[in-house]
């Protein structure tokens, strides 16, 4: 993936997750949303805490070397990737 001309390494689930980001931008995504739709239900993950992993790791990519805020938390909400890329 490429944020302007530099290119950005993402796992699968890094590039899952902001891809569904990316559908909803603008938009605020709760964390059982984002759960339900990116990771298997198979998996039996019962903490939400691993979508707050995921999108850490998410802004350290996209966002911190680029002095962004792109991805970013709505308090007792969920998350929002911002429609103008931060």
């Amino acid at each position: 993936m490429r944020r302007g001309s530099a290119v950005v390494s993402l796992t699968a689930r890094e590039f899952s997750l902001l891809e569904y980001l990316i559908r909803r931008a603008g938009q605020v995504v709760p964390k059982a949303e984002l759960l339900s739709h990116v990771w298997d239900a198979a998996e039996e993950i019962t903490d939400l805490n691993v979508v707050e992993v995921y999108v850490g790791y998410l802004r350290r990519k996209i966002d911190a070397p680029f002095g962004r805020h792109a991805v970013r938390t709505v308090r007792g909400a969920g998350y929002l990737l911002a429609a103008d890329g931060g």
